[in-house]
């Protein structure tokens, strides 16, 4: 269901110590995309890190449920990583990445051995169905059209589920209110052209957390640039 980057856990000075963090991609990607890459490399300068591909992205099997039953993946990823000995294990996700930790933060708060100590979404939607702007209707239809799953399997290594959600999953926004008193950190671009500021303005607003609107940043893991990663890696490390 998923794999493990090759960089798997980082080298704490004593392995199976400390905090690792756990970072959660987003729709289309994988742990061979070079921004995810990136991400870890940064993040593994401050903590133990592991990334993983969602079912149906890149080698991993099974199909997208785009941040359905991704919850499970994610909480096999923190199962893992408290295996392993980790103190903390924490979470940081991008796009439908950041939809699905707020998601497992709210969902597994009270399992011991899947629940996350702090979490962080980046670019994240605040509702399900938003198609405001045209990457989005894009996205809805490589979703929910079998030419766009074609699309979707062959140029974005990207095999999508083609049932529709039954139930609806709980939605990001109605997943905040319930992530207290685990520490939640929102940040979003200003010139993210996905998801506008309405979105993480009203995820902050469901319950406690903190807010970081990133002036010229775009959107999810592909605009995230070495500070910002670093700031959220101090973040990590602090709360």
């Amino acid at each position: 269901m998923y794999e493990p980057c090759t960089a798997g856990f980082a080298p704490d000075p004593e392995p199976g110590h400390g905090t690792a963090i756990v970072v959660a991609h987003g729709f289309s990607g994988s742990v061979e995309r070079p921004a995810v890459r990136r991400a870890a490399q940064v993040f593994l300068r401050q903590a133990s890190v592991l990334t993983f591909s969602f079912r149906g992205h890149g080698r991993s099997g099974g199909r997208s449920t785009v941040g359905d039953r991704e919850v499970f993946d994610l909480a096999a990823a923190t199962e893992w990583a408290r295996s392993l000995g980790h103190e903390r294990v924490v979470t940081v996700g991008f796009s439908m990445g950041g939809s699905v930790v707020l998601r497992h933060a709210a969902l597994h708060k009270d399992r011991p051995e899947s629940r996350t100590d702090a979490v962080v979404a980046v670019s994240a939607p605040a509702r399900w169905y938003y198609r405001g702007t045209a990457p989005m209707r894009r996205l809805h239809w490589v979703v929910t059209r079998r030419a766009g799953r074609l699309v979707g399997r062959y140029g974005l290594r990207t095999r999508i589920h083609h049932k529709d959600w039954d139930p609806v999953p709980l939605s990001p926004v109605e997943s905040v209110p319930l992530i207290a008193p685990t520490p939640l950190l929102i940040v979003h671009g200003d010139r993210d052209h996905y998801f506008p500021l309405d979105h993480p303005y009203m995820l902050a607003d469901a319950g406690p957390a903190e807010l970081w609107v990133e002036p010229g940043m775009g959107h999810a893991e592909n605009a995230s640039d070495e500070a910002l990663l670093a700031r959220i890696g101090d973040w990590l490390r602090k709360e």
